[in-house]
């Protein structure tokens, strides 16, 4: 893969998160950089005033800079401008930071230079990766807070994770014998204006959506066969005539989780009419939060093959001062796709509140002792707090704008809001999932010996190998994070 050249999907940059050489300049990628810094260094040569060259930032855009101070001028813009509070940003963030903000420069735009870019990309070879705070950017001239924290050990100041450690930087550069960089024109600016923040939350969080998607099919489906629900709902025909591709993907999918099992086939000849929503509208609702998935996917991967700085240098003699660097793009589908995710566990957790109530020859609370045992009464509980906790973070941050910079940018996007939330979000519904599949196992105990789907029973198999059916009262709080450590180590299978 090349930098500045290739066109990146979200998980080209998840592979290079883990073997960062598989990404790399090339003779063109470095002849794009360097003509844009000497664009740069023309327009400083020259007697025009170009916004952020030689010029103050923001409302102090209007303000000269001699061609002397441009250098103090790019500095203080970085320290000044390192502002972020709160908890680090996971290490992997950062580096989804790093090569998203490594790809938009070398496309040539930004003015650069080619020795700012190569340090980026020998710290992610070393695994020198900057700490960043998760809290600070209003997503409006790009996400300035968290980026200049990205840009601080350049300088040689800042933070940086080695390991899973974090150093002072300026003791990682000495063990490294590298120099702190003294930054160019217009490098700075470059450098803190993009949306690579709200981008790696994006990037990140897709990456787990794709898979929950996946394991919320396959759930649904062990849920049905414990509850003994009918397959007809996810029959081809009725898909074709609403034909959403997340409702036929789904609907298709159902069909494969449930082929051949015993437990539907008991339920061809009983006096059921149709199953609750939860179970009968598995495609619509799951495959309406495909759709979402879809749209933040296409979103994502065109924001990460695009230049979001500020100005755009086109040449030396033009160069645009714009709003590239803007987060509503981002913000809105990451919006949107937190309520899709949300939906992912209020279904969810509907099917487990239908697997607890005694019906179709499953005992109330799962459990053939209840009274002595509370079985799985509480679970419950845990799984509703969390989806409630859901929606309480679906608000959407893109509604939201509180003018900044002394009213310069007097509408900014909250997108960095947005991929906070969406991150959240998720990990709630891995425990809420977790809830689902303990029931379903549990529910499924009580049909044998008929048999379920293959499929089902390979994933049956991989939870019982670390969680036991419950007989009398124990500390179940200890299976819920086993299963959700299953989830998150993707150890279920969820596709054919």
């Amino acid at each position: 893969m090349i930098y500045g050249i290739d066109t990146f999907s979200f998980h080209d940059v998840l592979e290079i998160c883990k073997t960062p050489n598989k990404a790399k300049l090339n003779e063109a990628a470095r002849e794009q950089i360097i003509k844009s810094q000497n664009n740069v260094k023309q327009i400083v040569e020259s007697d025009r005033c170009v916004y952020g060259i030689n010029t103050g930032f923001g409302p102090l855009c209007d303000t000269k800079i001699s061609a002397d101070e441009t250098a103090q001028l790019q500095y203080n813009l970085i320290i000044s401008h390192a502002v972020g509070v709160g908890k680090p940003i996971d290490k992997e963030f950062s580096k989804i930071m790093m090569i998203a903000k490594v790809h938009a420069l070398s496309k040539g735009f930004s003015g650069v230079s080619l020795e700012v870019i190569e340090r980026f990309i020998l710290m992610l070879e070393k695994d020198i990766i900057p700490v960043v705070p998760e809290q600070g950017s209003v997503g409006a001239s790009g996400d300035l807070a968290p980026l200049s924290h990205l840009v601080l050990p350049l300088l040689g100041l800042g933070q940086v994770w080695v390991g899973n450690e974090i150093f002072e930087t300026a003791e990682i550069l000495k063990e490294n014998n590298l120099q702190p960089l003294v930054l160019g024109p217009k490098e700075g600016l470059g450098l803190i204006n993009g949306t690579q923040f709200i981008l790696a939350h994006a990037i990140k969080g897709l990456e787990k959506f794709e898979y929950l998607l996946d394991l919320a099919d396959m759930t649904a489906a062990m849920s049905l066969e414990a509850y003994r629900g009918s397959a007809s709902p996810f029959k081809k025909e009725l898909h074709d005539i609403r034909p959403f591709e997340g409702s036929k993907k789904v609907a298709a999918r159902m069909l494969k989780f449930l082929k051949n099992s015993d437990n539907l086939k008991a339920h061809e000849y009983c006096d059921r009419v149709q199953d609750p929503y939860s179970m009968r509208c598995v495609p619509q609702v799951h495959g309406a939060s495909r759709n979402a998935f879809e749209h933040l996917k296409i979103m994502a991967e065109t924001e990460l093959n695009s230049v979001t700085d500020n100005p755009i240098v086109l040449s030396a003699e033009e160069s645009i001062s714009g709003g590239n660097f803007h987060g509503q793009l981002m913000a809105l589908p990451l919006d949107y796709a937190t309520l899709a995710v949300a939906e992912l566990g209020n279904i969810s957790d509907r099917r487990s509140y239908l697997l607890l109530e005694g019906k179709y020859g499953l005992p109330r609370l799962l459990t053939e002792s209840s009274g002595l045992n509370s079985g799985f009464m509480i679970p419950q509980y845990t799984s509703a707090a969390l989806v409630t906790e859901n929606k309480t973070l679906c608000f959407p941050a893109s509604a939201d704008s509180i003018p900044t910079s002394l009213g310069q940018e007097d509408h900014v996007s909250m997108g960095s809001i947005s991929g906070r939330k969406f991150n959240q979000v998720l990990g709630n519904l891995v425990n809420i999932l977790a809830v689902e599949l303990m029931f379903a196992a549990q529910g499924l105990e009580f049909r044998r010996p008929a048999k379920c789907s293959k499929i089902t029973e390979e994933n049956f198999a991989i939870l019982r190998s670390k969680v036991a059916k419950l007989e009398d009262d124990r500390l179940i709080g200890k299976d819920m994070l086993a299963i959700a450590e299953l989830i998150n180590e993707r150890k279920f299978v969820v596709n054919f």
